[in-house]
């Protein structure tokens, strides 16, 4: 796409022959005094676009383009980003249409085309998405990513089988490629052969292995340990995948202690009620929240075989809704979220509450009064959404914190892996908070132990649409016999009946977790109860 429009510009052609060697920073400010005195120059303009993308400004982004775009609207390459960039707001429908038009003069492109099924997997489209990743899969037969990648839509649709096929394809194309192998790990229901092991052993001390490649093949081993029930080993593998994915970060990530204090700090029983009546007041959303790997999508599918129910999935838009008010720079405001939630009047909290509703619509096939949302990382905003949608129901999945942290510690988030102390700190935060929302909301979140809906399915789901108002269907103790797609790690699990195996899996590996029992201290001693001091 680039070769078909070679800059012409000496100045802007010195500036890009220098962006391999400059730091991102530098780069945006070269890239605009270029702009300043080129405003009219659409090569500039979205060579700009991708800095400030660089360094996180989306919107900024997605405004630079479009105006370039309207410079050049045959800019192929801007457009191709512009249609990245909306995909990354979460602008799906808007990202769509870009693409609909790169592929009504291109239709065989295949980098439009992958981010086109990127875009309709997000959307929860997977029919679609299987059909485009199978013919991008026939055009490139000897890619492993493609493999992984349509192997990937065929375990959404629950065609296991097929799916670990698929990743077996790719491995068959490049023994060291860590997401194949980790992919059949996480499928749960796979067993390695020895061949297979001997295999991933080897490519995983190779020299040449890309570190991406080795940390996903120190996952994938460490699981086909545990099951050969070598806790030792496995956890091994365990350690050093955490260790090198944690090398990768400067901090903590969104460090949990100072949001959960900023949330309670702005979000106090009077400052809610005095916000009563403000908001969209519409029931429709219920929101299960949670820390990862805690049972959330256990909740979600028992509740989305109400007939009265929808689960789509982890939605990104409360957390979107919530960057943009972080972005806003209005004088004489807060700048921070949660603080400035405080200046914001009825009216606002209605239109953050009806464009999330708007934003949700798309997901929202079936026609059923209520949906589920179902993002862990939502219970950062619990306050933001009683505001926005005061007759939303929130649910709370709690599960043995032990068993939850050391979970999330076996699990290749990408981004995202801490240290096991770190995992046992942010629990202990997350239940603070928690049971402040529990004082200052009395009675708005129902909190569903996961040991307790494992023992009695029946009395504990009766509980549940008991709080949503609902009235209980068998169906909903036969959630395994769903159809529905599920993207989350747990894919496999919730297609079987609810199972008590794993209840106390995690002490197998007691002898190594000291550092997360300690951190954990009394929110594991006092479990389920939460412990006096953080009441």
């Amino acid at each position: 796409m680039r070769a078909r429009r070679p800059i012409r510009n000496g100045s802007l052609r010195r500036i890009v022959s220098k962006l391999g060697r400059i730091s991102q920073e530098e780069a945006e400010r070269h890239l605009r005094g270029y702009v300043a005195s080129h405003p009219d120059d659409p090569d500039g303009l979205r060579l700009l676009a991708e800095a400030v993308m660089g360094l996180g400004q989306r919107r900024e982004a997605a405004a630079v383009l479009e105006q370039s775009l309207r410079l050049a609207p045959d800019f192929t390459a801007a457009r191709y980003d512009y249609a990245g960039v909306l995909f990354r707001l979460h602008r799906f429908a808007a990202a769509l249409s870009e693409l609909e038009r790169l592929l009504a003069s291109d239709p065989t492109n295949p980098l439009f085309r992958q981010l086109q099924a990127t875009v309709l997997e997000n959307m929860g489209e997977l029919e679609q998405t299987l059909a485009i990743r199978k013919s991008l899969l026939a055009e490139n037969q000897e890619r492993a990513e493609t493999w992984v990648s349509y192997g990937h839509a065929l375990r959404a649709l629950g065609r296991q089988e097929e799916s670990a096929a698929a990743y077996r394809g790719a491995i068959e194309r490049r023994p060291s490629c860590g997401a194949a192998y980790w992919a059949l790990a996480n499928m749960k229901t796979v067993r390695f052969t020895e061949a297979e092991l001997e295999t991933m052993r080897t490519e995983s001390l190779h020299s040449k292995v890309s570190p991406d490649d080795r940390i996903a093949l120190q996952f994938a081993l460490g699981k086909a340990y545990e099951d050969a029930r070598l806790f030792d080993k496995s956890f091994e593998q365990y350690a050093k995948a955490n260790a090198a994915m944690r090398l990768r970060l400067d901090e903590v990530p969104e460090a949990f202690k100072p949001r959960a204090g900023a949330n309670k700090a702005v979000f106090t029983r009077d400052f809610l009620d005095a916000r009563k009546g403000a908001g969209c007041d519409r029931p429709d959303p219920i929101f299960v929240v949670g820390k990862p790997r805690s049972g959330t999508t256990l909740v979600e599918q028992i509740l989305s075989s109400h007939s009265m129910i929808e689960g789509t999935g982890e939605l990104p838009y409360i957390a979107a809704l919530a960057t943009e008010l972080r972005e806003r720079n209005t004088p004489g405001q807060p700048s921070a979220y949660p603080e400035l939630v405080a200046s914001l009047n009825s009216a606002a909290l209605r239109e953050i509450g009806e464009r999330y509703l708007d934003s949700a619509k798309v997901h929202r096939r079936l026609g059923r009064p209520f949906f589920i949302d179902k993002k862990p990382a939502n219970h950062f905003h619990i306050g933001l959404i009683h505001l926005a949608l005061p007759k939303a129901r929130i649910i709370d999945v709690r599960r043995n914190p032990a068993a939850c942290c050391f979970s999330m510690y076996k699990q290749y988030f990408s981004t995202t892996n801490l240290r096991l102390s770190e995992l046992g700190e942010i629990y202990r935060d997350y239940v603070e908070m928690m049971a402040f929302f529990d004082q200052a909301l009395p009675g708005k979140i129902h909190r569903v132990v996961y040991e307790e809906i494992v023992q009695d399915p029946e009395g504990e789901t009766r509980k549940l649409l008991a709080h949503l108002q609902l009235p209980f269907e068998e169906n909903c103790l036969r959630f395994y016999e769903s159809k529905r797609a599920v993207l989350t790690p747990s894919s496999e699990q919730v297609r079987r009946p609810i199972s008590g195996e794993s209840l106390e899996h995690w002490r197998n590996y007691e002898r190594h977790l000291g550092p997360l029992l300690r951190s954990l201290g009394t929110v594991l001693t006092s479990y389920p109860k939460v412990p006096e001091e953080l009441q």
